[in-house]
């Protein structure tokens, strides 16, 4: 399964040895290792593949399934919900069928649809940053910013009262778990967020509203089929889930790599046209890109790092495939100019993120009203003293603390 065997497989999510600096290994995987035996957080094993060509075409090839519920697959985490990528809502999803629920949700997340909601993110952005200016400095763009917004976009969208949003991301984050929280609770919050999405399907079918979950109601597929009401609630959570945690996590990320070499901020607050290259760079270069994506097979198949049998779980790490320097010249380096840039964040093929388009507007926007609104912003801390959260699927910080 590799160049370089290794007798033990390795701890999986690999360690870091700072919160903006990648796991160590990565290079070593990639050059030596590039299908490497791993141990998940279940204790199971699985095969970890760090190679760009290797992660984009198990990504794109149909062969690499989803079906990590099927016999023998290597389970994430040891819980009775299965954790995210095995958990109720992704086997509902599954059952809606995947290129029918993207038709039936995608028309949400259109370059026309972006255009129109940027306004008002933009103006949630400023009203934030007032907020955080109001309170003084040093303050924490984590609590000020980077988790408030993106939490308040998708409930927007989602037709969600704003008094269930606190609850929201709290439920997104235990439901991200890998070892942060226990089985117990995990297993609570995923009743707790179903049943309050359900009462909000329920609420949306009796006053229908502007929003998402309102139009999925009175839609039908091309053959006439409306979504089911246990689609609706996994869509509505995967939404949530998707649309809150890991754009919030990003937001943080993003500024923090842009001020640890200030060089980068002032290039950007002297030319905001970069903003957009920016933030793909930002994509491509996050050393925190948190578990990666899990694949099942079936049948054995081939890739350019060798054969994986059938029964193999494989996980793709799209933030070590983003580093190799056989797909990014100077790929260890960040040019906020770069383009083109083909990164893998958003994954690839048929299963690539669909709200990448709301996250892409959500990070320009942020950037672009920091700029702004704060040129002289600055960390409050050495880039050293900022410290990752661990097991969670996402990557994200503690906090980041900022003055201006």
């Amino acid at each position: 399964m590799s160049d370089v065997p290794i007798e033990q497989p390795l701890d999986y999510p690999l360690p870091a040895p700072a919160a903006l600096e990648p796991p160590a290994e990565w290079a070593r995987l990639r050059q030596q290792c590039p299908v490497a035996r791993v141990k998940l957080p279940s204790g199971d094993e699985a095969a970890l593949v760090t190679r760009y060509e290797d992660v984009r075409s198990v990504l794109a090839d149909p062969r690499f399934t989803r079906e990590l519920n099927a016999p023998g697959a290597a389970r994430i985490i040891d819980t009775e919900s299965g954790g995210l990528f095995n958990s109720p809502v992704a086997n509902t999803l599954a059952a809606e069928g995947h290129a029918r629920w993207r038709r039936m949700v995608g028309k949400w997340f259109t370059a026309r649809r972006m255009a129109a909601l940027r306004p008002g993110i933009e103006a949630t952005a400023d009203r934030l940053v007032d907020g955080m200016l109001e309170h003084g400095q040093p303050a924490d763009l984590v609590t000020h910013l980077a988790f408030p917004l993106p939490v308040w976009v998708i409930c927007d969208m989602l037709g969600a009262p704003e008094s269930d949003r606190d609850r929201f991301a709290h439920w997104s984050d235990v439901t991200l778990s890998l070892t942060e929280y226990s089985g117990t609770e995990i297993d609570a919050a995923q009743h707790e967020f179903t049943a309050c999405l359900t009462d909000l399907v329920d609420t949306k079918r009796e006053q229908p509203g502007d929003d998402l979950l309102s139009e999925l109601l009175a839609v039908t597929d091309a053959e006439g089929r409306p979504m089911s009401d246990a689609g609706l609630v996994a869509t509505a959570q995967a939404l949530l889930v998707a649309g809150h945690e890991t754009t919030a996590s990003m937001i943080a990320k993003m500024v923090a790599m842009l001020l640890a070499d200030r060089r980068h901020w002032e290039r950007l607050a002297a030319d905001r046209t970069l903003v957009r290259t920016a933030v793909e760079e930002i994509l491509r270069f996050d050393p925190n890109g948190g578990f990666g994506l899990p694949r099942f097979l079936h049948e054995d198949a081939e890739i350019s790092s060798g054969l994986l049998p059938s029964g193999t779980t494989v996980v793709c790490s799209m933030a070590a495939a983003n580093r190799d320097d056989s797909a990014f010249e100077s790929a260890g380096e960040l040019d906020l100019g770069r383009s083109p840039n083909p990164h893998l964040a958003f994954g690839a093929g048929a299963h690539s993120c669909l709200g990448q388009p709301l996250a892409r507007t959500e990070l320009q926007v942020v950037l672009d009203v920091l700029l702004r609104r704060l040129p002289t912003l600055d960390l409050a801390v050495g880039a050293d003293e900022l410290r990752r959260v661990e097991g969670l699927v996402v990557g994200r910080l503690h906090e980041l603390p900022v003055r201006w």
